[in-house]
């Protein structure tokens, strides 16, 4: 395993910088505070048709798109697969990861290749208790994005009734 030089590793938090940038949940944030997330943050590469992770399955990760396209599966009372979501650049998936550790809701699946930032609940954690000014503005932002889906699918319930 080759051993990542101080460069590397700012070069590398400034690529994952930049593509936050795309990522309207951070656009609240502070660049100070932005650095030290970043510094916490994974860039991940997927291919086509591969599996982000699956409904039921443990996993303690959010990720955010860069690029490409997601889509997000829900198991059916009846054994089907249902798309429920197409996520793409700029959008986020798996934000209860990081507050709970319960299975995954759904199975995300790249309809393309994909450029994901993906953060884990240990360095959430991490951030929230060595930069709690930091880790106070990110979960701020994921609070909103939730709310955000909760209201989009109490939206979507009134309208199926």
């Amino acid at each position: 395993m080759k051993a990542v030089t101080q460069q590397e590793e700012m070069e590398r938090i400034e690529e994952i910088i930049e593509m936050m940038g795309a990522i309207p949940l951070f656009d609240k944030i502070a660049s100070t505070q932005l650095r030290i997330i970043a510094e916490h943050m994974e860039i991940v590469h997927l291919h086509a048709r591969g599996v982000l992770f699956s409904e039921g399955h443990n996993s303690d990760y959010m990720c955010f798109v860069v690029d490409g396209t997601l889509e997000v599966l829900k198991q059916s009372d009846n054994g089907r697969r249902v798309k429920v979501s197409t996520l793409s650049r700029g959008r986020s998936i798996g934000e209860m990861a990081l507050l709970d550790t319960f299975p995954r809701s759904a199975t995300v699946i790249a309809e393309t290749e994909c450029t994901l930032l993906t953060i884990s609940r240990d360095s959430f954690d991490k951030i929230l208790d060595r930069h709690p000014r930091a880790g106070i503005s990110f979960l701020k932002s994921i609070a909103r994005v939730l709310s955000l889906h909760l209201r989009r699918a109490s939206g979507q319930l009134a309208d199926a009734s």
